[in-house]
Protein backbone atom coordinates (compact mmCIF):
# COMPACT_ATOMS: atom_id res chain seq x y z
CA UNK A 1 0.00 0.00 0.00
CA UNK A 2 2.42 2.69 -1.24
CA UNK A 3 -0.03 5.56 -0.68
CA UNK A 4 -0.41 4.97 3.05
CA UNK A 5 1.21 7.71 5.13
CA UNK A 6 2.99 6.32 8.20
CA UNK A 7 4.16 8.84 10.79
CA UNK A 8 6.76 7.67 13.29
CA UNK A 9 6.92 9.43 16.66
CA UNK A 10 10.42 8.74 17.95
CA UNK A 11 11.86 8.26 14.46
CA UNK A 12 15.48 9.19 15.27
CA UNK A 13 16.02 6.57 17.98
CA UNK A 14 17.37 3.05 17.75
CA UNK A 15 14.02 1.36 17.11
CA UNK A 16 12.61 4.28 15.11
CA UNK A 17 15.60 4.34 12.75
CA UNK A 18 15.32 0.60 12.13
CA UNK A 19 11.57 0.80 11.45
CA UNK A 20 11.72 3.77 9.07
CA UNK A 21 14.56 2.21 7.07
CA UNK A 22 12.60 -1.04 6.93
CA UNK A 23 9.29 0.36 5.65
CA UNK A 24 10.29 3.41 3.60
CA UNK A 25 10.18 1.48 0.31
CA UNK A 26 6.53 0.53 0.78
CA UNK A 27 5.01 3.53 2.57
CA UNK A 28 5.23 7.29 2.63
CA UNK A 29 7.16 7.71 5.88
CA UNK A 30 7.09 10.86 7.98
CA UNK A 31 9.62 11.20 10.76
CA UNK A 32 8.33 13.36 13.60
CA UNK A 33 11.18 14.91 15.54
CA UNK A 34 11.73 17.66 18.09
CA UNK A 35 15.44 17.73 17.20
CA UNK A 36 16.39 21.28 16.27
CA UNK A 37 19.68 19.99 14.88
CA UNK A 38 17.91 17.47 12.62
CA UNK A 39 15.66 20.15 11.14
CA UNK A 40 18.58 22.54 10.61
CA UNK A 41 20.64 19.93 8.73
CA UNK A 42 18.33 18.20 6.24
CA UNK A 43 19.62 15.40 3.99
CA UNK A 44 18.27 15.90 0.44
CA UNK A 45 18.77 12.20 -0.37
CA UNK A 46 16.71 10.99 2.62
CA UNK A 47 13.37 9.52 1.41
CA UNK A 48 11.81 10.16 4.84
CA UNK A 49 9.71 13.33 5.16
CA UNK A 50 10.96 15.02 8.33
CA UNK A 51 8.49 17.18 10.26
CA UNK A 52 9.30 19.23 13.34
CA UNK A 53 7.01 18.24 16.19
CA UNK A 54 7.05 19.56 19.74
CA UNK A 55 5.63 16.50 21.48
CA UNK A 56 4.68 18.64 24.51
CA UNK A 57 2.45 20.99 22.51
CA UNK A 58 -0.94 19.67 21.38
CA UNK A 59 -1.24 22.12 18.47
CA UNK A 60 2.21 21.14 17.18
CA UNK A 61 1.39 17.42 17.37
CA UNK A 62 -1.97 17.95 15.65
CA UNK A 63 -0.32 19.86 12.81
CA UNK A 64 2.43 17.23 12.43
CA UNK A 65 -0.07 14.34 12.27
CA UNK A 66 -2.35 15.92 9.65
CA UNK A 67 -2.91 13.47 6.80
CA UNK A 68 -1.46 10.49 8.68
CA UNK A 69 -3.02 7.06 8.10
CA UNK A 70 -0.94 5.06 10.60
CA UNK A 71 0.96 6.33 13.64
CA UNK A 72 3.87 4.29 14.98
CA UNK A 73 4.43 5.51 18.53
CA UNK A 74 7.87 4.94 20.11
CA UNK A 75 8.39 7.87 22.50
CA UNK A 76 9.78 7.23 25.98
CA UNK A 77 10.89 10.32 27.93
CA UNK A 78 14.12 9.28 29.61
CA UNK A 79 16.28 11.99 28.06
CA UNK A 80 15.71 15.61 29.23
CA UNK A 81 14.23 17.96 26.62
CA UNK A 82 14.88 21.15 28.62
CA UNK A 83 17.84 22.51 30.54
CA UNK A 84 15.83 22.03 33.74
CA UNK A 85 13.12 19.41 33.96
CA UNK A 86 11.08 19.11 37.16
CA UNK A 87 9.13 15.98 36.34
CA UNK A 88 9.18 12.21 36.54
CA UNK A 89 9.48 10.33 33.26
CA UNK A 90 6.07 8.74 33.99
CA UNK A 91 4.35 12.13 33.96
CA UNK A 92 6.23 13.24 30.86
CA UNK A 93 5.26 10.01 29.09
CA UNK A 94 1.64 10.46 30.12
CA UNK A 95 1.45 14.06 28.91
CA UNK A 96 3.05 13.29 25.53
CA UNK A 97 0.87 10.22 24.97
CA UNK A 98 -2.21 12.30 25.78
CA UNK A 99 -1.14 14.86 23.17
CA UNK A 100 -0.71 12.21 20.49
CA UNK A 101 -3.96 10.46 21.43
CA UNK A 102 -5.96 13.69 21.22
CA UNK A 103 -4.27 14.79 18.00
CA UNK A 104 -4.67 11.38 16.34
CA UNK A 105 -8.39 11.48 17.09
CA UNK A 106 -8.77 14.99 15.68
CA UNK A 107 -6.92 14.38 12.38
CA UNK A 108 -8.47 10.96 11.75
CA UNK A 109 -5.52 8.58 12.17
CA UNK A 110 -6.81 5.13 11.26
CA UNK A 111 -4.45 2.95 13.29
CA UNK A 112 -1.78 3.23 16.00
CA UNK A 113 1.12 0.81 16.51
CA UNK A 114 2.83 1.21 19.88
CA UNK A 115 6.05 -0.52 20.94
CA UNK A 116 5.70 -0.88 24.71
CA UNK A 117 7.06 -3.17 27.41
CA UNK A 118 6.39 -6.71 28.60
CA UNK A 119 4.28 -6.82 31.72
CA UNK A 120 5.31 -9.14 34.60
CA UNK A 121 3.14 -12.14 35.44
CA UNK A 122 3.70 -12.03 39.18
CA UNK A 123 1.43 -10.05 41.47
CA UNK A 124 2.65 -7.05 43.41
CA UNK A 125 3.87 -3.57 42.68
CA UNK A 126 5.11 -3.02 39.13
CA UNK A 127 8.13 -0.82 38.49
CA UNK A 128 7.55 2.79 37.46
CA UNK A 129 9.12 2.04 34.08
CA UNK A 130 6.67 -0.75 33.24
CA UNK A 131 3.70 1.04 34.79
CA UNK A 132 4.43 4.04 32.60
CA UNK A 133 4.48 1.93 29.44
CA UNK A 134 1.14 0.41 30.39
CA UNK A 135 -0.32 3.87 31.07
CA UNK A 136 0.72 4.99 27.59
CA UNK A 137 -0.97 1.91 26.14
CA UNK A 138 -4.17 2.76 28.02
CA UNK A 139 -4.13 6.39 26.86
CA UNK A 140 -3.71 5.41 23.22
CA UNK A 141 -6.44 2.77 23.44
CA UNK A 142 -8.87 5.28 24.99
CA UNK A 143 -9.03 7.16 21.66
CA UNK A 144 -11.23 4.47 20.12
CA UNK A 145 -8.71 4.21 17.26
CA UNK A 146 -7.59 0.59 16.64
CA UNK A 147 -4.32 0.11 18.53
CA UNK A 148 -1.74 -2.64 18.21
CA UNK A 149 0.67 -2.82 21.14
CA UNK A 150 3.87 -4.81 20.72
CA UNK A 151 5.02 -5.62 24.24
CA UNK A 152 8.76 -6.27 24.22
CA UNK A 153 11.48 -6.88 26.73
CA UNK A 154 15.06 -5.88 25.91
CA UNK A 155 15.42 -5.16 22.17
CA UNK A 156 18.81 -6.31 20.88
CA UNK A 157 20.43 -4.59 17.93
CA UNK A 158 23.19 -2.20 16.85
CA UNK A 159 22.87 0.98 18.89
CA UNK A 160 20.33 -0.24 21.45
CA UNK A 161 20.75 1.61 24.75
CA UNK A 162 19.94 -1.38 26.98
CA UNK A 163 22.41 -3.56 25.07
CA UNK A 164 25.08 -0.84 25.31
CA UNK A 165 24.75 -0.98 29.11
CA UNK A 166 25.16 -4.77 29.08
CA UNK A 167 28.13 -4.80 26.69
CA UNK A 168 30.00 -2.06 28.57
CA UNK A 169 29.53 -3.82 31.90
CA UNK A 170 30.89 -7.08 30.53
CA UNK A 171 33.76 -5.35 28.74
CA UNK A 172 34.91 -3.33 31.76
CA UNK A 173 34.33 -5.67 34.72
CA UNK A 174 36.40 -8.86 34.88
CA UNK A 175 34.81 -9.70 38.25
CA UNK A 176 31.12 -9.10 38.92
CA UNK A 177 29.10 -9.42 42.09
CA UNK A 178 25.60 -10.04 40.85
CA UNK A 179 22.53 -8.75 42.72
CA UNK A 180 19.43 -10.87 43.19
CA UNK A 181 17.74 -9.47 40.05
CA UNK A 182 20.34 -11.27 37.91
CA UNK A 183 18.31 -14.46 38.48
CA UNK A 184 15.11 -13.00 37.01
CA UNK A 185 14.02 -14.46 33.69
CA UNK A 186 13.62 -12.38 30.56
CA UNK A 187 13.02 -12.96 26.86
CA UNK A 188 15.03 -10.47 24.79
CA UNK A 189 14.13 -9.95 21.15
CA UNK A 190 16.33 -9.06 18.18
CA UNK A 191 15.51 -5.85 16.34
CA UNK A 192 15.03 -7.92 13.17
CA UNK A 193 12.12 -9.74 14.82
CA UNK A 194 10.57 -6.47 16.01
CA UNK A 195 10.67 -5.30 12.40
CA UNK A 196 9.00 -8.52 11.25
CA UNK A 197 6.24 -7.92 13.81
CA UNK A 198 5.73 -4.33 12.61
CA UNK A 199 5.48 -5.50 9.00
CA UNK A 200 2.87 -8.11 9.92
CA UNK A 201 0.82 -5.50 11.80
CA UNK A 202 0.99 -3.11 8.86
CA UNK A 203 0.05 -5.79 6.33
CA UNK A 204 -2.67 -7.57 8.34
CA UNK A 205 -4.23 -4.94 10.63
CA UNK A 206 -7.52 -6.82 10.90
CA UNK A 207 -5.70 -9.80 12.42
CA UNK A 208 -3.20 -8.04 14.66
CA UNK A 209 -5.20 -5.52 16.67
CA UNK A 210 -4.81 -5.57 20.44
CA UNK A 211 -1.86 -6.25 22.75
CA UNK A 212 0.74 -8.86 21.79
CA UNK A 213 3.78 -10.06 23.72
CA UNK A 214 6.73 -10.63 21.42
CA UNK A 215 10.12 -12.07 22.32
CA UNK A 216 13.05 -14.08 21.08
CA UNK A 217 13.33 -17.88 21.03
CA UNK A 218 14.92 -18.24 24.49
CA UNK A 219 14.00 -17.55 28.09
CA UNK A 220 17.18 -16.42 29.81
CA UNK A 221 18.24 -14.98 33.14
CA UNK A 222 20.18 -11.73 33.24
CA UNK A 223 23.18 -13.79 34.35
CA UNK A 224 22.76 -15.83 31.15
CA UNK A 225 22.82 -12.60 29.13
CA UNK A 226 26.08 -11.56 30.77
CA UNK A 227 27.69 -14.98 30.21
CA UNK A 228 26.68 -15.18 26.55
CA UNK A 229 27.87 -11.62 25.91
CA UNK A 230 31.24 -12.42 27.50
CA UNK A 231 31.58 -15.55 25.37
CA UNK A 232 30.88 -13.58 22.20
CA UNK A 233 33.59 -11.12 23.24
CA UNK A 234 36.00 -13.96 23.88
CA UNK A 235 36.37 -12.90 27.52
CA UNK A 236 36.20 -14.85 30.76
CA UNK A 237 34.27 -13.21 33.56
CA UNK A 238 34.11 -14.29 37.19
CA UNK A 239 30.60 -13.90 38.57
CA UNK A 240 29.18 -14.58 42.01
CA UNK A 241 25.84 -13.81 43.64
CA UNK A 242 25.60 -10.95 46.15
CA UNK A 243 21.90 -10.92 47.03
CA UNK A 244 22.33 -8.22 49.69
CA UNK A 245 23.23 -5.54 47.11
CA UNK A 246 20.37 -3.03 47.15
CA UNK A 247 18.75 -1.41 44.15
CA UNK A 248 20.22 2.05 44.80
CA UNK A 249 23.77 0.67 44.75
CA UNK A 250 22.98 -1.40 41.63
CA UNK A 251 21.85 1.72 39.77
CA UNK A 252 25.01 3.60 40.73
CA UNK A 253 27.51 0.97 39.68
CA UNK A 254 25.66 0.07 36.49
CA UNK A 255 25.50 3.76 35.53
CA UNK A 256 29.18 4.29 36.31
CA UNK A 257 30.61 1.25 34.54
CA UNK A 258 28.28 1.37 31.53
CA UNK A 259 28.82 5.10 30.85
CA UNK A 260 25.06 5.59 30.81
CA UNK A 261 23.10 8.27 32.61
CA UNK A 262 21.35 7.47 35.87
CA UNK A 263 18.13 8.81 34.29
CA UNK A 264 18.30 5.95 31.78
CA UNK A 265 19.72 3.23 34.01
CA UNK A 266 17.50 3.81 37.07
CA UNK A 267 14.10 2.92 35.57
CA UNK A 268 15.58 -0.08 33.74
CA UNK A 269 17.14 -1.52 36.90
CA UNK A 270 13.84 -1.10 38.75
CA UNK A 271 12.21 -3.35 36.13
CA UNK A 272 14.79 -6.14 36.33
CA UNK A 273 13.38 -7.60 39.55
CA UNK A 274 10.39 -8.83 37.54
CA UNK A 275 10.25 -12.03 35.53
CA UNK A 276 9.24 -10.84 32.07
CA UNK A 277 8.57 -13.57 29.54
CA UNK A 278 6.16 -13.84 26.63
CA UNK A 279 2.63 -15.19 26.85
CA UNK A 280 1.99 -17.17 23.68
CA UNK A 281 -0.22 -15.47 21.07
CA UNK A 282 -0.82 -15.61 17.29
CA UNK A 283 1.75 -12.91 16.48
CA UNK A 284 4.46 -14.59 18.56
CA UNK A 285 3.70 -17.86 16.77
CA UNK A 286 4.45 -16.16 13.46
CA UNK A 287 7.79 -14.88 14.75
CA UNK A 288 9.03 -18.06 16.43
CA UNK A 289 9.99 -20.07 13.36
CA UNK A 290 12.85 -17.84 12.21
CA UNK A 291 13.51 -15.88 15.40
CA UNK A 292 17.06 -14.61 15.93
CA UNK A 293 18.81 -15.95 19.05
CA UNK A 294 20.24 -13.64 21.67
CA UNK A 295 23.75 -14.86 20.84
CA UNK A 296 23.35 -13.97 17.16
CA UNK A 297 21.81 -10.60 17.95
CA UNK A 298 24.44 -9.53 20.46
CA UNK A 299 27.29 -10.63 18.19
CA UNK A 300 25.90 -8.48 15.37
CA UNK A 301 25.67 -5.49 17.73
CA UNK A 302 29.39 -5.26 18.56
CA UNK A 303 32.43 -4.33 16.53
CA UNK A 304 35.38 -6.68 16.21
CA UNK A 305 36.92 -5.26 19.41
CA UNK A 306 33.83 -5.93 21.52
CA UNK A 307 32.59 -2.32 21.63
CA UNK A 308 28.87 -1.62 21.21
CA UNK A 309 27.87 -0.16 17.87
CA UNK A 310 26.68 3.40 18.30
CA UNK A 311 23.10 4.53 18.70
CA UNK A 312 21.97 6.38 15.53
CA UNK A 313 20.74 9.24 17.73
CA UNK A 314 24.10 9.83 19.41
CA UNK A 315 25.23 12.69 17.15
CA UNK A 316 21.79 14.29 17.25
CA UNK A 317 21.60 13.98 21.02
CA UNK A 318 24.93 15.69 21.57
CA UNK A 319 24.04 18.55 19.23
CA UNK A 320 20.57 18.94 20.73
CA UNK A 321 21.88 18.92 24.30
CA UNK A 322 24.17 21.81 23.35
CA UNK A 323 21.18 23.73 21.94
CA UNK A 324 19.10 22.92 25.04
CA UNK A 325 21.75 24.35 27.35
CA UNK A 326 21.99 27.52 25.29
CA UNK A 327 18.22 28.05 25.22
CA UNK A 328 17.79 27.97 29.03
CA UNK A 329 14.25 26.56 29.00
CA UNK A 330 12.38 25.04 31.94
CA UNK A 331 9.79 22.29 32.00
CA UNK A 332 7.85 21.34 35.13
CA UNK A 333 5.15 18.66 35.08
CA UNK A 334 3.12 17.39 38.05
CA UNK A 335 0.25 14.91 38.22
CA UNK A 336 -2.28 16.15 40.78
CA UNK A 337 -5.45 14.54 42.18
CA UNK A 338 -8.64 16.07 40.79
CA UNK A 339 -11.54 16.31 43.26
CA UNK A 340 -14.80 14.63 42.20
CA UNK A 341 -17.03 16.59 39.80
CA UNK A 342 -14.30 19.17 39.15
CA UNK A 343 -12.46 19.91 35.90
CA UNK A 344 -9.23 21.47 34.67
CA UNK A 345 -10.70 24.96 34.35
CA UNK A 346 -11.91 24.79 37.96
CA UNK A 347 -8.36 23.77 38.93
CA UNK A 348 -7.01 26.96 37.35
CA UNK A 349 -9.51 29.06 39.29
CA UNK A 350 -8.72 27.20 42.51
CA UNK A 351 -4.98 27.66 41.97
CA UNK A 352 -5.42 31.42 41.48
CA UNK A 353 -7.57 31.59 44.64
CA UNK A 354 -5.33 29.31 46.74
CA UNK A 355 -1.82 30.56 45.86
CA UNK A 356 -2.09 34.09 47.36
CA UNK A 357 -3.47 32.50 50.54
CA UNK A 358 -0.61 29.98 50.69
CA UNK A 359 2.02 32.70 50.15
CA UNK A 360 0.06 35.49 51.82
CA UNK A 361 3.13 37.12 53.34
CA UNK A 362 4.77 37.84 49.98
CA UNK A 363 2.24 37.40 47.17
CA UNK A 364 -0.96 38.99 45.92
CA UNK A 365 -3.02 38.33 42.81
CA UNK A 366 -5.26 40.34 40.49
CA UNK A 367 -7.55 38.98 37.77
CA UNK A 368 -8.43 41.22 34.83
CA UNK A 369 -10.61 39.35 32.36
CA UNK A 370 -8.41 36.64 30.87
CA UNK A 371 -5.27 38.12 32.45
CA UNK A 372 -3.99 36.84 35.79
CA UNK A 373 -1.29 38.92 37.46
CA UNK A 374 0.83 37.86 40.43
CA UNK A 375 2.62 40.59 42.41
CA UNK A 376 5.20 40.68 45.14
CA UNK A 377 3.17 42.22 47.94
CA UNK A 378 5.09 45.50 47.98
CA UNK A 379 5.65 45.96 44.22
CA UNK A 380 3.35 47.44 41.58
CA UNK A 381 5.00 45.63 38.64
CA UNK A 382 3.79 42.03 38.24
CA UNK A 383 6.16 39.14 38.89
CA UNK A 384 4.23 37.08 36.33
CA UNK A 385 1.41 37.77 33.95
CA UNK A 386 -0.59 34.79 32.63
CA UNK A 387 -3.20 35.09 29.89
CA UNK A 388 -5.82 32.39 29.44
CA UNK A 389 -5.58 31.21 25.85
CA UNK A 390 -8.72 31.35 23.76
CA UNK A 391 -10.09 28.07 22.42
CA UNK A 392 -9.48 26.07 25.57
CA UNK A 393 -12.02 23.78 27.17
CA UNK A 394 -13.14 22.95 30.67
CA UNK A 395 -10.95 19.85 30.44
CA UNK A 396 -7.82 21.50 29.04
CA UNK A 397 -6.92 25.11 29.85
CA UNK A 398 -3.71 26.81 28.69
CA UNK A 399 -2.32 30.03 30.18
CA UNK A 400 0.35 31.79 28.11
CA UNK A 401 3.16 33.43 30.08
CA UNK A 402 2.92 36.94 28.62
CA UNK A 403 4.88 39.26 30.92
CA UNK A 404 6.44 39.75 34.35
CA UNK A 405 9.69 40.50 36.13
CA UNK A 406 10.52 36.79 36.45
CA UNK A 407 9.87 35.74 32.82
CA UNK A 408 11.99 36.46 29.77
CA UNK A 409 9.12 36.44 27.27
CA UNK A 410 11.25 38.12 24.60
CA UNK A 411 13.54 35.11 24.45
CA UNK A 412 10.75 32.55 24.83
CA UNK A 413 7.29 33.78 23.78
CA UNK A 414 6.11 30.13 23.76
CA UNK A 415 6.17 29.89 27.57
CA UNK A 416 2.91 28.52 28.94
CA UNK A 417 1.26 26.96 32.00
CA UNK A 418 -1.36 24.32 31.23
CA UNK A 419 -3.87 22.25 33.19
CA UNK A 420 -5.35 19.15 31.56
CA UNK A 421 -7.42 16.23 32.77
CA UNK A 422 -6.17 12.67 32.26
CA UNK A 423 -7.69 9.25 32.90
CA UNK A 424 -11.27 10.50 32.67
CA UNK A 425 -10.76 13.23 35.23
CA UNK A 426 -9.02 11.13 37.87
CA UNK A 427 -5.97 13.40 37.69
CA UNK A 428 -5.07 16.81 36.35
CA UNK A 429 -1.66 17.47 34.83
CA UNK A 430 -0.20 20.88 35.71
CA UNK A 431 2.69 21.69 33.40
CA UNK A 432 4.98 24.59 32.60
CA UNK A 433 6.60 24.47 29.15
CA UNK A 434 9.23 26.59 27.39
CA UNK A 435 9.61 28.93 30.35
CA UNK A 436 12.72 31.09 30.17
CA UNK A 437 13.62 32.73 33.52
CA UNK A 438 14.88 36.30 33.64
CA UNK A 439 16.99 35.57 36.71
CA UNK A 440 20.57 34.35 36.15
CA UNK A 441 20.49 30.55 35.81
CA UNK A 442 22.28 29.67 39.07
CA UNK A 443 20.11 32.08 41.07
CA UNK A 444 16.95 30.78 39.39
CA UNK A 445 17.88 27.16 40.17
CA UNK A 446 18.37 27.87 43.86
CA UNK A 447 15.36 30.14 44.34
CA UNK A 448 12.43 30.44 41.91
CA UNK A 449 12.69 26.85 40.65
CA UNK A 450 12.63 25.42 44.17
CA UNK A 451 9.74 27.67 45.21
CA UNK A 452 7.67 26.56 42.22
CA UNK A 453 8.25 22.89 43.04
CA UNK A 454 7.33 23.49 46.68
CA UNK A 455 4.17 25.35 45.64
CA UNK A 456 3.00 22.63 43.25
CA UNK A 457 3.53 19.90 45.85
CA UNK A 458 1.57 21.93 48.38
CA UNK A 459 -1.18 22.53 45.83
CA UNK A 460 -1.33 18.79 45.21
CA UNK A 461 -1.84 18.20 48.95
CA UNK A 462 -4.55 20.86 48.94
CA UNK A 463 -6.41 19.17 46.07
CA UNK A 464 -6.07 15.82 47.81
CA UNK A 465 -7.66 17.29 50.95
CA UNK A 466 -10.61 18.44 48.83
CA UNK A 467 -10.97 14.93 47.40
CA UNK A 468 -11.59 13.24 50.75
Amino acid sequence: MPNKIVSIAGATGFVGTAIRNSIVQNYTVRGLTRSAYKMRHPDPSDPVQWIHCDAYALDSVTKALAGTDILIYLIHSMVPSSRLTQASFQNLDLLIADNFAKAAKVVGVKRIIYVGGLMPDEEGETSDHLSSRFEVEQVLQATGIPVTTLRCGMIIGPGGSSLKILINLVRRLPVMGLPSWSSSQTQPIAIQDVLRAVHLCLEYPEIYTGSFDIGGPERLTYRDLIEITAEEMGKKRLMFLLPFINVVFSKRWVSTFSSSSLDLVGPLIDSLRHTMVVDENPLQEQLKANAVSFREAVSASMDDKGFPLQNPRRKLRRADQHIIREQRRVRSVQRLPLPPNKDAHWTVEEYVRWLPQFLWLVLRCRVEGRRILFFFRFLSTPLLELTIREGGTAHHTVLDITDGLLANVEESPEGRFEFREVFNGTFVIAAIHEFCPRLPWLIYNSSQALVHLMVMRAFGRHLKSLST
